[in-house]
């Protein structure tokens, strides 16, 4: 196949799964994903939260010989523990409580087409055993039952995690790592793909505009040039929700970067020059984020920056998702009591449990409301509060 029909096919495979964006990492990760498509070998698609990755199985499966067979997306890190190998490989009837049938599991379902293995990471140790061995052999025991099934299946998994440190942290299985990453694929961050920032942003106010028939947005230089200066840490999944919120509440102005700065969180508000990173994320960026957090509302605190508490007014910014953290602050009826009881001694950990604590208080014990505040994802806070016991 010739450069220039590789990249037709490429093209069409972006207007097909609405992939938006010319840089040169995610052609290549799209150029990937078609290459390897026909080729029925196992996939592994990694990069940050936010990025995209749930394209690119499909792709894989839509351009490949499976594509008349079925594809069973499963979000690994939503099922429980203890229910997950049931999901995965089905049950007998009376096999635990509540078995009151037997059930085919998606092994079994997908027989002949493909499954996509979403936050793999977070599969158990136990059920990574299992799934290593339908990788090795095609064959699976369902729970409850003796008796070894056989299923022909392609499977493509995804995760933002560093899979190198899990392994090393015995998190995660270092032969289901090489089984799964036959072939490995980046999807690269938002902030590494350049003028893709305001393609992305147009089509998003566009989209918006139209869907809810509300007058177009547009954005000025200082705030393309904001835009493609901030960091981005949720990628392309925040910048859609930023802009679903400036085309909602400032529909038919022209947007300055002194606007676009209201909407993005104020623990990272301050516009910084896009920077690669290396390897994996490992909720590296996250816990970051929470940490210049901490680091924030203490020197506030500290500092006596803060002001009493004050009724937030009903006016269309306060009503946006992204609440700016001083105005978190005033909303706190004693942050005196914070001052006192965090040691400036307390190691970043002893800090981010207790932060997490607090803000769990504070939105009493509301897990969604709590990751909202902190400006971290569901996922996460659940992972720090089993971390530091905090259920």
């Amino acid at each position: 196949m010739s450069l220039v029909d590789i990249s037709a096919e490429v093209q069409q495979a972006k207007a097909r799964f609405g992939i938006v964006g010319n840089a040169p990492a995610l052609t290549a990760a799209v150029q990937r994903a078609l290459r390897v498509a026909p080729i029925d070998l196992s996939v592994l698609i990694t990069g940050e939260s936010g990025t995209g990755k749930e394209f690119f199985p499909q792709i894989i499966h839509q351009y490949g010989a499976r594509k008349h067979s079925k594809y069973i997306a499963v979000n690994c890190g939503a099922i429980p523990e203890g229910t997950i190998d049931s999901e995965l490989f089905g049950h007998e009837k009376g096999a635990f409580t509540g078995a009151v049938a037997s059930r085919k599991g998606y092994f079994e379902e997908a027989d002949g087409g493909t499954i996509f293995l979403d936050e793999v990471a977070e599969l158990p140790l136990t059920t990574q055993a299992r799934l290593l061995r339908v990788l090795e052999s095609g064959e699976f025991i369902k729970v409850g039952s003796s008796t070894v099934q056989k299923t022909n299946i392609r499977i493509v998994a995804a995760t933002n995690v560093d899979m190198m440190k899990a392994i090393e942290k015995g998190r995660f299985r270092e032969d289901l790592y090489y089984r799964l990453s036959t072939v490995h694929i980046t999807v690269p961050p938002l902030r590494e793909r350049g003028g893709d920032i305001l393609l992305l942003t147009r089509k998003f106010a566009a989209d918006f505009a139209e869907r809810y028939r509300t007058p177009a947005v547009t954005f000025e230089e200082s705030a393309s040039h904001a835009l493609l200066h901030y960091r981005w840490p949720g990628n392309v999944r925040q910048l859609k929700n930023v802009v679903e919120q400036i085309a909602l509440f400032e529909a038919g102005n022209e947007i300055t970067a002194e606007n676009l700065h209201g909407y993005l969180p104020s623990a990272t508000s301050v516009f910084t020059p896009t920077v690669s990173q290396e390897g994996g994320h490992s909720y590296a960026s996250e816990r970051e984020l929470l940490f210049n957090m901490i680091f924030r509302m203490r020197n506030e605190i500290d500092s006596h920056s803060y002001n009493e508490a004050v009724t937030v007014d009903d006016s269309p910014r306060s009503l946006v998702r992204y609440t700016p953290v001083h105005d978190l602050l005033k909303e706190q009826p004693a942050p005196q009591a914070d001052a006192e009881n965090i040691d400036s001694g307390m190691t970043l950990e002893d800090t981010e449990r207790e932060t997490i604590k607090r803000a769990l208080e504070r939105n009493e014990g509301r897990r969604k409301a709590t990751a909202q505040e902190l400006n971290i994802s569901e996922r996460t806070l659940y992972r720090k509060i089993k971390e530091y016991g905090l259920e």
